[in-house]
């Protein structure tokens, strides 16, 4: 029997270099779900008896870690979503539908990830504001493009912390700062940060803040909305259903108070219980030995990987836990493939974003603290066989 802090995923013949689309699940945490399952399936807020209080205080106490785990200051501007994608959705037409008016201006960047660029265009057209993107030189992130593009219409930036496909990280506490002297607001999309570096939303000054479960070793179906309570207080319900009214009739509707009011219906309960103890865990390892690990891996890779020639390296200079490669004359599809044909589990394509002015489909190897320099050492080896490469992809 494997200990509690093993991953399942990890005995399986495959080697996975995925880990920016989601990654493994320790023992604990389907353990932790399992329990649910099998001894207090209940619904929240819903039953007077025993096993339902469990629930609650079960979602409570995530609720509770969530907090202390990015330093908010109250549990109160912690809310379940579904993930990264619904967080960001609720955020623009939750609040901003409402904050925005038209000739205002939102500044993003054009490295986003999708689900934080095509909520603010479909906002655009419903409220006449305008979407100014702020350019990459490099892969990075062109900060003095940023500043040089905020105008008095400027309301609200919009960034990853550290985009998906490049793995550029960008200096929010520094944005934030200017983004506030000039009364702008700033959501930031930690999909890709959260679950590798320590976030503070107090010291860094976030407004929003979105990230998911299913990126730092938790369950999918859970995404985390953060925002400064007096914002929250200002957003409009996205759905509105049971669990979220204290009361209604045909001519009036009292909703419950914040955070409640956003989560209209069944929650998905069994995921925010495993969200709770992948949090446990990730603590337990801590963050600074996360980074660290995860540098190192980084460094070695690239290391290897420069001692191909015909291996193309996009992104050397990124903070991110993210490599982009390509092969010339193969298509990132094929590589792919290939690459699944020994085992080796990486993404191909354009990764729902782009990296700066670049427009070619890439090939990404994504690393999580639980990787090992074996494994590279066998991705590298199949990667030097370029004759066997070309005829795979042909």
């Amino acid at each position: 029997m494997n200990n509690d802090n093993t991953f399942p995923m990890k005995e399986k013949n495959i080697i996975y270099f995925d880990n920016a689309a989601t990654t493994f699940k320790p023992n604990r945490v389907i353990k932790k779900i399992l329990d649910y399952y099998e001894n207090y399936s209940a619904n929240s807020h819903r039953g007077d008896y025993d096993i339902s209080f469990k629930v609650d205080d079960m979602i409570d106490y995530t609720r509770d870690n969530v907090k202390k785990f990015i330093n908010a200051k109250r549990k109160e501007e912690i809310i379940f979503t579904k993930n990264t994608t619904d967080s960001l959705n609720m955020i623009v037409f939750g609040f901003f539908l409402k904050y925005l008016k038209s000739g205002d201006e939102v500044i993003l960047s054009s490295s986003e990830h999708a689900s934080n660029i095509l909520p603010w265009l479909v906002l655009s057209t419903k409220k006449n504001i305008k979407i100014v993107f702020v350019d990459s030189i490099h892969e990075k992130l062109n900060i003095n493009d940023l500043v040089n593009k905020i105008t008095d219409k400027t309301k609200v930036i919009s960034l990853a912390h550290i985009t998906n496909v490049s793995g550029d990280k960008r200096d929010i506490k520094k944005i934030c700062e200017l983004a506030h002297s000039k009364n702008i607001l700033v959501v930031v999309d930690g999909a890709q940060s959260v679950p590798h570096i320590k976030v503070d939303v107090q010291k860094l000054d976030i407004d929003f803040l979105a990230f998911s479960a299913h990126k730092m070793c938790g369950p999918t179906g859970v995404g985390i909305l953060y925002g400064k309570y007096e914002l929250l207080n200002e957003m409009i319900p996205f759905e509105y259903g049971g669990g979220m009214n204290l009361n209604y009739d045909e001519n009036s509707l009292k909703l419950l108070d914040i955070p409640y009011r956003f989560e209209a219906g069944t929650l998905d309960i069994a995921s925010i219980i495993g969200f709770g103890e992948s949090i446990d865990f990730l603590n337990e390892i801590g963050f600074q030995n996360i980074e660290k690990k995860e540098k190192e891996l980084k460094k070695y890779l690239i290391s290897k990987l420069e001692e191909i020639p015909y291996i193309k390296i996009y992104n050397k200079n990124c903070e991110g836990s993210t490599i982009i490669i390509n092969i010339d004359g193969i298509l990132s599809g094929d590589l792919g493939l290939y690459l699944n044909s020994k085992k080796i589990c990486v993404r191909s394509g354009k990764h729902c974003a782009k990296m700066g002015d670049n427009k070619e489909d890439t090939v990404r190897i994504s690393l999580y603290f639980y990787n090992t320099y074996e494994e590279i050492d066998y991705l590298v080896n199949v990667l030097k066989n370029k004759e066997e490469i070309e005829k795979f992809s042909k």
